[in-house]
């Protein structure tokens, strides 16, 4: 039995289990199943045949980009590739220097370690890293005081691959110890369609070609939002309809779970109508547009923000956040002749 049959009965024995087992049953396993980002893949694979016909761990990887563009699922073939175990953790889950000693004294020779989320890994143990990452050896501290004595620990060589949301928040130092940075790029919507179709045809859902473009149209470029509103068409197509999913169904599907027409969800309508009824259009600051609809003020400018910049219904002004004309227009109202455009100069 070849590697994608076996994928394909681990993704049947789990259809009926919960979310995160079917996200991990869907992804890609090697380079060449992983869609899009092509310029991203061809990088990699030339670093990771470089390193295995040295036999020699690869060098440190950062991967940044939005969330649910596929960093994580790199991760794991950058490890299947090079024929290496991974061990996974987060930045957040770092509070100490010594939680990542602990770490990286257990790691095995060509070993990968995947930091997700490593800009917000603490300060001491970002520090401890650098020495880990150059020269393989981490110092560790015993006692207090004057007394104290920094031992240096050996520890065997292995590959940091960090994955990052927000690239200008790491330091200097630390960026310039990656020995390959991938950017990340949202996908166009044929790479969606594309992704759909596959995990579609893993699910075992019977789809047609325009639900399947509908979908991506609506998935934010996003391929793991594409692949969870597959989940939840195809949920509504099995409660309300024989299981099969046409246009029409997908679109009711998609309308009840509030996601319109251009992939706007709960979320970024409010804010988008916030500015608009509430303030006038703007300009408004974000904590106070992130309290105006209920939110955190990290989540407004992680999650939605960036989305609706993007589409051009938003903009950043050094006073602060306005609808554009557009933005008056997705919400059906007539933006007054004031009503802000995005230039080069918004922030």
């Amino acid at each position: 039995m070849n590697s994608e049959e076996s994928h394909e009965r681990l993704v049947r024995a789990e259809i009926g289990s919960d979310e995160a087992q079917i996200d991990q049953a869907l992804r890609p396993q090697s380079l060449a199943e992983f869609v899009g980002q092509d310029r991203v893949k061809d990088q990699l694979s030339t670093l990771i045949q470089a390193a295995v016909s040295r036999r020699n761990p690869a060098d440190h990887i950062l991967l940044a980009g939005p969330p649910g563009l596929g960093k994580t699922t790199l991760a794991m073939i950058i490890a299947k590739e090079m024929g290496a175990n991974i061990r996974i953790t987060s930045g957040p889950a770092i509070h100490h220097a010594g939680d990542l000693a602990s770490i990286l004294s257990s790691l095995a020779e060509g070993e990968l370690l995947f930091i997700d989320e490593i800009h917000r890994i603490a300060r001491p143990a970002e520090e401890m890293l650098y020495l880990a990452m150059e020269d393989f050896r981490v110092d560790v501290v015993v006692g207090k005081g004057a007394g104290a004595t920094a031992i240096p620990l050996e520890i065997p060589r292995f590959t940091l691959v960090g994955a990052t949301t927000r690239s200008g928040l790491l330091t200097s130092p630390l960026r310039d110890r990656f020995g390959f940075t991938a950017h990340l790029d949202f996908y166009d919507d044929e790479f969606l369609a594309r992704i759909i179709k596959r995990s579609a045809q893993l699910l075992e859902i019977t789809i047609d070609e325009d639900s399947i473009n509908e979908v991506a149209s609506r998935s934010r470029g996003t391929p793991r939002i594409a692949n969870r509103l597959l989940r939840r068409v195809r949920d509504f197509s099995q409660v309300h309809h024989d299981g099969s999913v046409s246009l029409q169904e997908a679109t009711a599907a998609l309308t009840m779970y509030e996601v319109d027409e251009s992939g706007l969800d709960r979320l970024d309508r409010a804010i988008l109508q916030t500015l608009i009824d509430n303030f006038a259009g703007g300009p408004v600051g974000l904590s106070t547009l992130a309290l105006s609809v209920g939110e955190e003020s990290e989540t407004v400018e992680i999650v939605s923000e960036p989305f609706l910049i993007r589409r051009g219904l938003i903009a950043r002004t050094p006073r602060g956040r306005v609808a554009t004309a557009a933005g008056w227009r997705h919400l059906g109202k007539t933006p007054p002749a004031t009503a802000a455009s995005p230039t080069l100069f918004d922030q």
